[in-house]
This record gives structure tokens, C-alpha cells and sequence, in this order.
């Protein structure tokens, strides 16, 4: 099966690794057709575009599941130790979302950048098909702005 770029913000890491905005129910059997076996998701369970139910219906369709609820104006090291670790122990292939693939990509950019040793630059240009927290216009992009640059405080 192809990757399914019509599901928002789709990106692919490399040959076991995606990441995407929210996810709607139908794209838990297209996920599930490309061989995924684990789900992560950084967004709010309360956030409007958030899926009901998702532990429950990537468990009927045989994936495990991670919920690391992060705040989207204030991001921090702990939240970012909960996806590393929860990065770590996934069975592969996985998939990474949250609702625009903002707090996805801000992340994968700081796990290349610091714990792969991926270079600076192609780790900003990964990030950057995504967003740029540092010119988005969001009024809470100064706090990821902040949080990539290192200074989480």
C-alpha cells in the first residue's frame, strides 16, 4: 500500500517510522494495511479534532498505543522524556501524531538533533516541512520557538 498523504500533515521518517496531524477513524485500517503496530499520539484528548476513542480502536485493529498528552503552550523536558522513551520501547513500524504535526515534528527535531546526532540542519529541514515554531504566527509558537532552541523553562 502507498502512504496515505491525504491523511494531514502525512510524513514519512524513514522506512518504519511516519508521523501526521490528527487522525479520523478511517485511517486507523489504512495505518493498520501499511503494517503499523504501535501509535503515538502528543495531542490533548480534549482538543475538538481529537479522536474518540483511539486506544480503543487501534486496539481492535491490533496496534499498541501511547498517549503523552502535551500541552500545546507549554511544551517541556518531561513531556519530551515521555515521547523518547515511548519512541524507544515502540514496536516498529510506528506511527507518531498529533494534530497538525506540530508537537511531532518539534520533537523528532530535537530526538535527531540530540540523541541520533543527525545534523543540525537536515533535522531543522525534516521539522520545517512541517512548521517553523520560530515564524509560525500561532500564538503559541514562541513556546516551541523556545523549547527546540533548549530553553524549556
Amino acid at each position: 500500500m502507498e502512504d496515505p498523504v491525504d491523511i494531514r500533515s502525512w510524513q514519512r521518517l524513514s522506512p518504519d517510522l511516519t508521523t501526521s496531524g490528527r487522525l479520523q477513524e478511517n485511517d486507523i485500517a489504512r495505518l493498520a494495511a501499511l503494517g503499523v503496530r504501535h501509535v503515538i499520539n502528543l495531542a490533548l484528548a480534549e482538543h475538538p479534532e481529537a479522536l474518540s476513542d483511539e486506544a480503543e480502536l487501534l486496539a481492535a485493529a491490533g496496534m499498541g498505543y501511547d498517549h503523552i498528552p502535551v500541552p500545546f503552550d507549554r511544551p517541556d523536558d518531561s513531556h519530551f522524556a515521555a515521547f523518547t522513551q515511548a519512541l524507544e520501547a515502540a514496536p516498529r513500524p510506528l506511527h507518531v501524531h498529533c494534530i497538525m504535526n506540530w508537537r511531532v515534528s518539534a520533537f523528532f527535531y530535537c530526538w535527531h538533533r540530540d540523541d541520533v546526532g543527525m545534523d543540525e540542519n537536515e533535522a531543522r529541514a525534516l521539522m520545517e516541512q512541517q512548521w517553523a515554531p520560530e515564524t509560525n504566527p500561532h500564538g503559541d509558537a514562541p513556546a516551541w520557538a523556545r523549547f527546540v532552541a533548549g530553553d524549556s523553562a
